[in-house]
């Protein structure tokens, strides 16, 4: 199938019930455009890196994680370092089961084994029943797949002045000014910017602030920097600092994370 008509295909509810497809160096891209498909849409990262935004936020696809888009919902995608990977959509009754919110998955094999073999079918308007055997079984493993404990989520408040400073803090991430200055400088208690940080993302204002200095980092290392420069770029006091939360989070140093990736784990 060429490309046009595999695009054409994905914008379509009807038909077969499972359009899948392996990408290989795909290059950087700039964030796209905010869209949506009438099918279900499973992203998977084999090498590389990249960000999706939805409603509810941020969210940095590393490797071996599954990205799973409801039928409807509004994103956009940036491509942040050359990825090999694959793509699935899924026809929106064969959704059903899947979580309602944009999510992320763990991946295994099977999950691999049975995309690179759908990749392969030949179009057709409807699945034969050797090939709805095998979409049966990979939405069943979906279905069964935990969602990731992913610590690269970062949830966007709604009110006006905290999305403010989320937004000051994701453009200038070296930014070290306490709660407190921050508060003052949107025009609220330190006591009310606690409180409401909690209540609109479900994490503290400190978490917050590192789960964004995660997602940068991993884009900058991803484009090739060093170590040392991205530490500086996100305001951290010295490389080891740095070096010790990226560890604690992610359980290897960060020199040797994009380097490790190359195996499922």
């Amino acid at each position: 199938m060429g490309h046009q008509e595999q695009f054409l295909r994905i914008e379509q509810a009807d038909g077969p019930g499972l359009i899948a497809f392996v990408v290989n160096d795909l290059a950087p891209e700039r964030e796209s455009v905010w869209h949506s498909h009438l099918r279900g849409q499973f992203m998977y990262v084999e090498s590389g890196l990249v960000c999706v935004r939805t409603r509810l936020g941020l969210w940095t696809l590393t490797p071996h994680r599954v990205g799973w888009m409801p039928p409807g919902e509004e994103h956009t995608v940036s491509v942040i370092q050359s990825t090999h990977g694959w793509g699935v959509f899924v026809a929106p009754q064969a959704a059903v089961g899947m979580p309602d919110e944009p999510s992320v998955l763990g991946a295994n094999e099977l999950m691999r084994a049975l995309v690179h073999r759908a990749s392969a079918w030949a179009d057709s308007d409807r699945l034969d029943d050797g090939q709805q055997r095998i979409m049966d079984v990979l939405m069943d493993e979906m279905r069964r797949a935990r969602i990731a404990d992913h610590p690269l989520h970062l949830p966007m408040p709604d009110d006006r002045r905290l999305l403010r400073i989320s937004r000051k803090l994701l453009a200038e991430p070296h930014d070290n000014r306490s709660l407190e200055a921050w508060a003052d400088w949107a025009g609220l208690s330190a006591r009310s910017l606690s409180r409401l940080f909690r209540s609109e993302t479900g994490c503290s204002f400190a978490q917050w602030r590192q789960q964004a200095r995660l997602s940068r980092a991993l884009e900058r290392l991803a484009a090739g920097e060093q170590v040392g420069e991205v530490a500086d770029a996100l305001g951290y006091v010295s490389v080891s600092a740095f070096v010790a939360m990226f560890r604690r989070q992610f359980g290897r140093p960060p020199a040797r994370y994009f380097a490790q990736r190359s195996a499922p784990v």
